[in-house]
């Protein structure tokens, strides 16, 4: 497991890079925001882009989604992998932000894993994005990424967020999950790691086991 000072230049080094990083999803406001990582769960940010480029043009409150309907929103996303379920969720959930919450998301973390369609990783993904708060949410990228740089060791999702919670300093809580998301998506890839590119290859377990 990696020292908080190898911690620290790793992510002094991603920063220097990207100092601000944000999601590449596209959204208007808090709930345009909320809708899209719904969306984005199982499909990626470009196709979900795609799809929400119109659908955010008329719709920007729960209240507009509600008056497009199910099916009308199936016709905007059906190219986004569980489509269908995921449009059940969204006017779940819009319907329940309109009852119970005055159409706003909610900022506590237990408000938003009531919320229909909304899960551990997407809170926290709304809570980082929306309000800046120090979360991570570990998708598949973030979880790779940690287990191969040594930063966890963790076999669930889980698992990985609260070792990287415990272990990260927390000046760069707030942008972690970007960075080690935008290393997975473009870098540190599944199938085909590009290694020889990576700024923090130095400080990474996979690097140094494939060339030992």
């Amino acid at each position: 497991m990696k020292t908080e000072k190898e911690i620290n230049q790793i992510f002094e080094i991603l920063a220097a890079d990207n100092p601000l990083p944000k999601t590449e999803l596209e959204f208007v406001n808090h709930y345009t925001l909320a809708v899209a990582v719904i969306l984005s769960a199982q499909a990626t940010d470009i196709g979900v882009n795609k799809a929400t480029k119109a659908l955010f043009q008329i719709v920007k409150t729960p209240g507009d989604m509600l008056q497009l309907g199910e099916e009308k929103l199936k016709g905007y996303v059906k190219s986004i992998g569980l489509f269908n379920s995921k449009a059940k969720n969204i006017i779940l959930m819009s319907k329940m932000l309109v009852e119970k919450y005055n159409s706003e998301i909610p900022r506590k973390f237990e408000d938003l894993v009531s919320l229909p369609g909304i899960g551990r990783k997407t809170a926290n993904v709304i809570l980082n994005c929306a309000f800046g708060e120090p979360t991570i949410a570990v998708d598949t990228h973030v979880f790779r990424t940690a287990n191969r740089i040594g930063l966890s060791g963790g076999k669930t999702p889980d698992k990985v967020e609260k070792d990287l919670l415990k272990k990260i300093p927390d000046k760069w809580k707030e942008h972690a999950h970007h960075w080690l998301i935008l290393l997975g998506r473009y870098i540190c890839k599944a199938r085909k790691p590009e290694c020889n590119k990576c700024p923090i290859s130095g400080f990474c377990n996979y690097y140094k086991k494939s060339n030992s």
